[in-house]
């Protein structure tokens, strides 16, 4: 049995709502005791709608927020980031890639400072050094070091959301949280980043949250899911068991409620993956 990475217990989130106009507040439960666990080198799926709770986890899983109530356990280490802010040896190991890849690289950085940000903040590493893992992680996402004294604006969204990638991955993390990395971008390059996260999952051991509404994505790229609706979670097992057999009604109502997008591209290729994985294994 593979090691549990991320483990969450009864995670309860809480909001206090002013009540507007005649004054007062109320409180609003985002999270009512959500329960998961996470194996090293798998990808645990989020799926819900809008305001379902998806992405408040994944603030929680990725360290932002505190929850309200509950355990989150990250290799075997309960967190606590309801008194402090986790040290650096936590924070390295939980890194976060957002939505939108035009929001969350500052415009007046260049591409070399973005990446070796991280390592200003969280190490001692010598400034030659830093500027070599930045270049060399250039080449990992796919682009290159002459790159590196490029601004944002002079990248595409899906090179932009590679940028992100890189930057998350400069720490070394053993797990990433994933907002919704592609809904931002086109369908021929949603392919190409989820092939990347793919081969940087297998080249570096990644353990994945993928926080999405796509379910023709998450199909296949994930090997759990988890269905969250008014955030309490409904459906809760593997890829090919939610999806051939779905259980719970608001799953059904989902799938019935979803197009089915062509992804054939994403489809061969980590069919292949996953071939080849069970393979070794054996």
């Amino acid at each position: 049995m593979s090691a549990v990475v991320l483990e969450g217990r009864k995670l309860v989130q809480d909001y206090h709502v002013s009540g507007g106009f005649f004054g007062g507040s109320k409180t609003v439960r985002a999270l009512k005791g959500i329960d998961f666990k996470v194996e090293k080198g798998k990808t645990l799926a989020i799926v819900g709608e809008s305001g379902s709770g998806k992405s408040t986890l994944a603030r929680i899983i990725a360290l932002i927020d505190a929850p309200s109530g509950g355990e989150l356990l990250i290799d075997g280490q309960r967190v606590d980031i309801s008194k402090s802010r986790p040290g650096p040896a936590m924070r390295s190991k939980v890194q976060m890639v957002f939505q939108n890849p035009y929001g969350s690289l500052n415009p007046r950085q260049k591409i070399g400072n973005v990446l070796m940000e991280p390592l200003v903040i969280n190490t001692d590493v010598p400034a030659e050094e830093r500027r070599a893992r930045a270049e060399a992680m250039l080449v990992k996402v796919g682009l290159g070091p002459e790159h590196f004294n490029r601004y944002p604006h002079m990248f595409s969204g899906g090179q932009r959301q590679r940028i992100a990638i890189a930057r998350a991955l400069m720490l070394n993390p053993s797990l990433l949280v994933l907002d919704e990395p592609v809904s931002a971008l086109d369908l021929s390059v949603q392919a190409q980043v989820l092939n990347l996260l793919a081969d940087l999952q297998d080249e570096f051991g990644l353990t994945y949250v993928f926080v999405s509404h796509d379910l023709s994505v998450v199909r296949y790229i994930a090997d759990d899911v988890m269905v969250i609706s008014e955030g309490v979670a409904v459906e809760h097992g593997s890829r090919d068991e939610v999806f051939s057999d779905p259980k719970h009604p608001y799953t059904r109502q989902l799938f019935a409620a979803t197009p089915i997008t062509d992804v054939e591209a994403i489809r061969a290729r980590l069919a292949r993956r996953k071939a080849a994985k069970a393979a070794k294994a054996a």
